[in-house]
């Protein structure tokens, strides 16, 4: 018992040295940009304008994609049925169409469901009154099936002896998955660049940390200190930096957002629109930070690795 405690002990001590050094470095980094304000800010400002702009182009694009509506409902196909066909002889015609497999559901929109929706429109009470007979058909509000073609699907409803016109806005959503397609695309372009900008720009800030610590780092060196313990508070340093840059590109969106909502409430509520525009919740904030982060730490390792091993290529 006594030999395998006196084996273990060491253990312990030696993980609260490497904790107890991590802590160090992280206390010592921060109390490092917090001596240098000006600098510290520069560099935040930097990294966070280059993040910002990316950010917000995504959280945009979002919120035209739920402009534009839902996938579902724009893969609807409206089939309006003659007039003279009676709603029970609509609801056989669903139970018929139900069973193919290209079809996922069907809703049906009665002559008097639709007389009531035009009744909610202002004015157009008034003159349903004067009408003798209701003059609107059936619909059958048809979705295709996932991964279904639309287009022959469509074509086959249209051919139905049933069918006096089919609706189908395949065109206009094809348009529209492809523009926002192509704008999915320049945003992660977008992002690439600028987040290997904002990467250059902490990473060139740390080259500048490790060179006016050259001395404290020949000592360590000599003294035998490996990379991974020299090069720990400088990626500390580089996640102040990131996690700083993530703070305020969030800060800089959520000016932005409180500056465009009230005219874009006004705007909307013009329209009668139930649109609310989005922003990023905590979870996503979140993620952004953690981000950011990442590329504080990844630009803060790969300059000092390089200085380091140049060092050491010196001295050899």
């Amino acid at each position: 018992m006594s030999t395998r405690t006196l084996a273990t002990a060491p253990a312990p001590s030696a993980t609260r040295a490497w904790l107890g050094h991590h802590r160090q470095a992280a206390v010592s980094s921060l109390l490092r940009c917090l001596r240098r304000p000006w600098a510290t800010l520069l560099t935040v400002s930097v990294m966070a304008l280059a993040l910002a702009l990316p950010m917000g182009l995504s959280i945009a694009l979002d919120n035209l994609k739920h402009f534009a509506g839902s996938v579902q409902q724009s893969r609807q196909i409206s089939l309006f049925l003659h007039p003279d066909f009676s709603v029970d002889q609509a609801r056989k015609l669903v139970t018929e169409l139900e069973q193919r497999a290209d079809v996922q559901g069907i809703e049906l929109r009665t002559p008097e469901q639709g007389l009531q929706e035009l009744r909610s429109v202002a004015g157009m009470g008034e003159a349903i009154d004067v009408l003798d007979e209701n003059p609107l058909p059936s619909v059958l509000l048809v979705t295709p099936a996932a991964g279904s073609d639309e287009q022959a699907l469509g074509e086959a409803l249209a051919a139905l002896p049933q069918a006096d016109l089919v609706q189908h806005d395949a065109l206009w959503r094809q348009r529209l998955d492809g523009w926002l397609a192509l704008g999915t695309r320049l945003v992660n372009l977008l992002s690439s660049v600028l987040g290997i900008g904002a990467l250059l720009v902490v990473g060139n800030t740390v080259r500048l940390d490790i060179l006016a610590r050259r001395e404290e780092i020949d000592v360590l060196q000599l003294l035998g200190a490996g990379n991974g313990f020299i090069r720990r508070p400088f990626l500390y340093l580089g996640a102040w930096y990131g996690l700083g840059a993530g703070v305020v590109a969030l800060g800089l969106w959520a000016a932005c957002v409180a500056a465009i909502r009230p005219p874009l409430a006004a705007l909307t509520q013009s329209y009668a629109s139930p649109f609310v525009f989005k922003t990023l919740d905590a979870l996503h904030s979140g993620f952004v930070l953690l981000g950011t982060t990442v590329i504080g730490v990844t630009g803060a390792w790969l300059v000092a690795s390089h200085v380091l091993r140049q060092n050491r290529l010196v001295k050899g």
